[in-house]
């Protein structure tokens, strides 16, 4: 099929797929994920490009929204973000080996499924690296299957942090309206503004362009260079923040500072917003088609115990994430299901939440909650195939 043709006919049926609502759950944008599988298994193909265009192009509108009040956000709860993006990951980490021994699952599958429950591509690279070297040190000639484990245990970990997110709040009880105004509150220090255009001195700086495409995508080019910065880590391995992470902490830093001298990086909201939409949409067809492919033979083959052990690592970490932070850490639900987005490194749960919200300020969270769980998730991969 002709890729361009088919990358509109998923979004199509996948945006169809996602309006569905059953008892207020939905699968929103995540609904695209499932018809790239199902294209995925029937052999339809996606250059990576798309992916990894999709992925930066969101990161970098999510960090350009988040970064006018991300430092000060991050610097009054800094204690509360580590401890959650830590805490997610060693979690995950223990189910992976513990349950993964119980049900006889082979190292490298079992840490390519801990990769994929918490859908990390950082950490799919890092695991496949790590396995590699252990088998090959081991006189094992086999090729690593950490990526079959990651495309079995990626589909619930997108889908079921979209779908969790939706649900903590009705099983709390609490008013989504409410965790609004005061997470404005918290990070703006005013109320909530009334609808309409913002004055001041924003309406005085020079603007290139009038949409704000030119800050965008000179923020994606400098994220993706500062991505590719490898920094060198204990047993011969690197961590980099890649194509997640480098757009996103470049949109923050830019967004932050907001202009240069007179000429203004912002860009429109609305821009913004479809850009970080259209963004996601692209990298769920590109993920979802490049894990459609045997995925279905993979899970004849190993059994459904692989699904079920993605599906306790995408689950008990988030759960007990959600407790500790309501009950030790005593922050608000808006601020804990950000936290537990980014503690996941679900750019498409931060996607659902959003739009559940109707706040784009629960991306601060998420933002700051993201990287210390990318570091643990990478540095785990590395652990568990050396210590397994």
């Amino acid at each position: 099929m002709n890729n361009l043709l088919a990358v509109f006919l998923i979004a199509s049926v996948g945006y169809l797929l996602g309006s569905i609502s059953i008892k207020g759950l939905s699968l929103g944008t995540s609904g695209v994920l499932l018809v790239a599988l199902i294209f995925g298994h029937f052999g339809v193909e996606m250059p990576a490009v798309v992916k990894n265009f999709g992925l930066a192009v969101f990161v970098a509108s999510v960090g350009m929204i988040a970064g006018p009040v991300f430092f000060r956000n991050f610097r009054k709860k800094v204690y509360a973000f580590l401890f959650l993006g830590v805490f997610i990951a060693v979690v995950g980490s223990l189910v992976t080996v513990v349950a993964g021994k119980l049900l006889n699952v082979d190292f490298d599958l079992a840490i390519g499924i801990f990769t994929g429950a918490l859908t990390s591509t950082p950490g799919l690279a890092a695991a496949s690296e790590a396995t590699t070297a252990v088998l090959a040190a081991r006189g094992i000639q086999t090729a690593s299957l950490s990526s079959v484990g990651y495309g079995i245990a990626y589909p619930f970990g997108v889908v079921g942090v979209v779908l969790f997110v939706q649900l903590y709040p009705k099983l709390t009880g609490c008013c989504l309206e409410e965790e609004k105004r005061r997470l404005h509150e918290s990070l703006h220090g005013e109320p909530a503004p009334e609808d309409g255009k913002a004055g001041g001195e924003a309406d005085k700086l020079i603007c290139l362009e009038p949409f704000g495409f030119l800050p965008l995508f000179a923020v994606t080019a400098l994220g993706i260079l500062l991505g590719t910065v490898s920094i060198p880590l204990p047993g011969g391995m690197s961590f980099s923040l890649g194509v997640s992470g480098g757009p996103l902490f470049a949109g923050l830093i830019v967004a932050h500072f907001g202009r240069v001298g007179r000429l203004s990086l912002r860009a429109l909201p609305s821009t913004l917003k479809a850009m970080r939409e259209l963004g996601l949409c692209l990298f769920l067809i590109g993920a979802g088609t490049e894990a459609g492919a045997g995925f279905v033979e993979v899970l004849m083959q190993q059994g459904v115990k692989l699904f079920l052990l993605g599906v306790l690592v995408t689950l008990l970490p988030m759960v007990l994430a959600c407790l500790l932070s309501r009950f030790l850490l005593r922050l608000d639900t808006l601020t804990t299901l950000g936290s537990v987005c980014g503690g996941m490194t679900s750019t498409p749960a931060l996607g659902a939440l959003i739009s559940l919200s109707g706040t784009e300020d629960v991306a601060t969270s998420y933002a700051a909650t993201y990287p210390f769980a990318l570091i643990c998730v990478v540095i785990g991969s590395q652990v568990m195939a050396l210590l397994w």
